[in-house]
């Protein structure tokens, strides 16, 4: 039996996991009910719209866009297809590969992304940064970078 099977958490440990779970679960609903009340936007929208913003000439190709926003190529696909009915991104030809394509954000993504950030920066002041010190913040800091170090050891088994 692996070192992982062997031991299970403590009823504290499970107490703590699912109050941190349930918390970051309310976090995250309050974010997305605020983000698509004030921009029409879902977080699916504001994390494609985010990294496609984030690159040069506002373009990737899907696999490296699925990569930096840590998705499925096929939950991409779906996302992309909704994104460029309404406008805010089109699928391009790839001038350096006839058989790829890139994601292009239009000037109506730039629009909505724009005018989603500010009110979304200010929920997550609210919802997120003030109620936590900046002891609380270096915490959480701290907390993230284990767990996410902690996860790439673990896709290593």
């Amino acid at each position: 039996m692996t070192e992982r099977c062997r031991a299970l958490p403590t009823a504290e440990e499970l107490r703590i996991w699912r109050d941190f779970i349930e918390t970051t679960e309310v976090l995250r609903s309050e974010l997305a009910a605020r983000l698509q009340s004030e921009s029409a936007l879902s977080p699916g929208d504001y994390a494609v719209l985010l990294a496609l913003s984030e690159t040069e000439g506002r373009r990737l190709r899907p696999s490296v866009l699925a990569d930096r926003i840590g998705w499925q190529r096929s939950r991409l696909s779906h996302q992309l297809g909704r994104m460029e009915r309404r406008g805010l991104l089109r699928r391009e030809g790839f001038a350096a590969d006839s058989r790829g394509a890139e994601v292009v954000l239009t000037d109506e993504g730039v629009e909505a992304f724009r005018r989603a950030s500010l009110p979304h920066l200010r929920d997550v002041r609210e919802l997120f940064v003030r109620p936590l010190g900046p002891d609380e913040l270096a915490a959480a800091e701290r907390i993230t970078a284990a767990l996410r170090k902690g996860l790439t050891a673990g896709s290593d088994v």
